[in-house]
């Protein structure tokens, strides 16, 4: 499945990099604009964008292998990428899931796995009530600060842990914010 922002079609097929085509006269123009570094072997990849109205554009990939890896990719250059959750080690690993799009909602993005969801997103001071779960055996110790640069743009990723909703874990494995950083 493509993904659609400002006049931009994304597409991630089988055993390719994640592509960005342009839509001129009501047709996708080739070749690709841009394209990822990642190839996305079987199934592909199904992108999510996330973007401030038609302004500071993410594209969302989930990579499939043994551990899945989220990556966030500008959107006006796919070539430019923002975050891969393979960036910290083991911290932001997640069990990988076949045919999965992440979803984004409320400043965060969500991935579903065999077991949990692993959500991606800024921790804030009301986040933080969140953290206090009940004690459990799923529970991690915090992981240290842990900060990505790249031009234009920052992303700091801080404490992950897991946290109990109901009877499921829902795990916040990096936490990031996007600046405008040069």
């Amino acid at each position: 499945m493509p993904a659609y922002f400002n006049n931009t079609v994304y597409y991630g097929a089988v055993d390719d990099n994640l592509r960005a085509f342009s839509i001129v006269n009501a047709k996708l123009v080739a070749p690709a604009g841009s394209a990822s570094a990642a190839s996305f072997e079987y199934p592909g990849t199904t992108p999510s964008i996330s973007a401030n109205g038609s302004s500071n554009g993410i594209v969302w990939a989930v990579e499939n292998g043994n551990i899945g890896v989220l990556h966030a990719y500008e959107a006006t250059n796919l070539a430019t990428e923002l975050y891969n959750s393979a960036q910290a080690g083991s911290r932001d690993q997640f069990t990988d899931n076949k045919f999965v799009t992440p979803m984004i909602a409320n400043g965060k993005v969500y991935v579903g796995t065999p077991s949990s969801v692993a959500v991606f997103g800024l921790l804030s001071e009301s986040a933080k009530l969140l953290r206090k779960s009940h004690p459990s055996s799923e529970q991690r110790p915090p992981f240290p600060a842990h900060k990505v640069r790249i031009p234009a743009a920052a992303l700091q990723a801080t404490k992950a842990s897991v946290v109990r909703m109901d009877a499921e874990p829902v795990v916040v494995l990096a936490c990031f914010e996007r600046t405008n950083a040069h």
